[in-house]
């Protein structure tokens, strides 16, 4: 007979392709790392997006593609931010045009392939913008399925891709529950958002961080308890994306609502 107990240890769920024990879904909770004295003077980057402030704008987009050196027209990018329309019949549309790099210049949908769906203001119960990027999990699957160890996660959080040893099998780019990962237009390696590593580590803001003139978008060191993101992790309503993957991402939403995805 098997009981509930054991019935748990056995039971897998598949995570971005690969099977993760029940175990690992452990739901994250930021205070058990901020709880840590042992590591005060080490440093967990972290990111808050606040989905009330963001006017969909694109500037973070551009500011990213032209500090990291994604081609300004590709349709790829690091960063991007997803309009939501839901509408009083309930339904929910969601597009990106460019990865909202020029902003959303009329109330229409973009469908893709040079479709659109015209919506009337008086048909729309609310609408919003939600800026996503690379979640720098805790548990990362990229990491995992990285055959070579081109995908790597440092000693402070932050998931980087070494384009060096990158051979573009695309497993990370599968694996990602998010669909952050991209191939590179023209180094034809893995590519995604790595928050500006090579700016957080000489004390900068991330190109974003910096482009917003709204403040929708911050980075901090939940290891610092005195850092004002780690303030607002702590102490405010937060959510992550897609939890029940176990991935435990690091990019937290104010204001989430059940529609984003």
């Amino acid at each position: 007979m098997i009981t509930r107990r054991n019935f748990c240890k056995k039971t897998m769920l598949l995570v971005g392709g690969m099977a993760v024990p029940l175990a690992a879904l452990e739901l994250f909770d930021p205070k058990k790392l901020l709880a840590d004295k042992s590591d005060k003077d080490k440093v967990r980057w972290v990111f808050l997006v606040d989905t009330t402030k963001c006017v969909g704008c694109g500037f973070c987009v551009k500011s990213c593609k032209i500090e990291n050196e994604v081609p300004y027209d590709a349709n790829v990018t690091r960063t991007w931010v997803e309009r939501y329309i839901i509408t009083k019949d309930g339904a929910t549309h969601i597009d990106s045009p460019k990865g909202a790099r020029d902003g959303f210049e009329t109330s229409q949908i973009d469908l893709g392939e040079g479709k659109f769906l015209d919506i009337k203001k008086e048909d729309i119960s609310k609408a919003f913008f939600v800026p996503k990027l690379c979640n720098q999990c805790d548990n990362p699957p990229c990491v995992q399925v990285c055959p070579v160890g081109a995908t790597y996660q440092t000693e402070d959080g932050v998931v980087l891709v070494d384009r060096s040893w990158c051979i573009g099998c695309g497993y990370c780019i599968m694996g990602c529950p998010y669909g952050v990962r991209f191939f590179h237009p023209v180094y034809r390696v893995a590519e995604k958002c790595n928050f500006c590593y090579h700016r957080i580590t000489k004390g900068m803001k991330t190109a974003c961080v910096d482009a917003c003139a709204f403040g929708a978008r911050q980075i901090g060191n939940l290891k610092n308890p005195d850092d004002p993101v780690t303030k607002i992790i702590m102490t405010e309503r937060v959510n992550v994306l897609k939890e029940e993957y176990g991935t435990k991402p690091q990019v937290f939403y104010l204001g989430l609502t059940k529609e984003v995805k």
